[in-house]
């Protein structure tokens, strides 16, 4: 079975077996509803089944409570895992929406036709997503683009790249 991630187990919070989560989703109301099965994950392996007791925002973060736990013991060993939801259950997206899992590894070439590199990782900012690429060539810097329409002007997931129009300042030539 696949997965894909929905947030990381930063800490436990209080005795009763609460979780602290930073999300990696955007539809945190569904994936983490009452009675929802997820799935807590150590090095991309399923090790324990779980199911949502509740879950509350808590100071920029989340805190999820597991109907499998009552108390920090039973949860202390899960700092540092993530969580994660089966691929079945993944839902579909709107036109030039895309999932983490998508980007990541795709090639980037400008509209000039130059290789950049790849997609390394996706960093959440809030008004807009970032995509970190690394660079081509040797001693270049990681590339962050803006996942914005004035920069990616198109992603073909079928040709596994991305074509963008670089804005200035954006790729480091020295």
């Amino acid at each position: 079975m696949e997965f894909y991630q929905v947030a990381r187990i930063v800490n436990t919070f209080g005795i009763k077996g609460q979780l602290k989560l930073l999300m990696d989703t955007d539809f945190i109301e569904e994936r983490f509803a009452r009675d929802n099965r997820l799935f807590i994950m150590k090095d991309g392996k399923n090790i324990q089944e779980v199911t949502v007791e509740n879950i509350q925002e808590h100071k920029g973060s989340y805190l999820v409570k597991f109907k499998e736990f009552n108390n920090i013991n039973q949860v202390e060993s899960f700092k540092g895992l993530t969580l994660a939801i089966s691929a079945k259950d993944q839902q579909e997206l709107e036109e030039d929406a895309y999932y983490h899992h998508q980007i990541i590894g795709l090639s980037v070439y400008t509209d000039q036709g130059e290789k950049l590199g790849t997609i390394k990782e996706i960093m959440a900012l809030g008004s807009n997503d970032v995509w970190v690429v690394k660079a081509e060539k040797a001693k270049q810097k990681d590339i962050l683009l803006p996942f914005i329409d004035d920069v990616v002007k198109e992603v073909n997931l079928t040709e596994g790249r991305v074509l963008v129009e670089l804005m200035e300042g954006l790729v480091d030539e020295g």
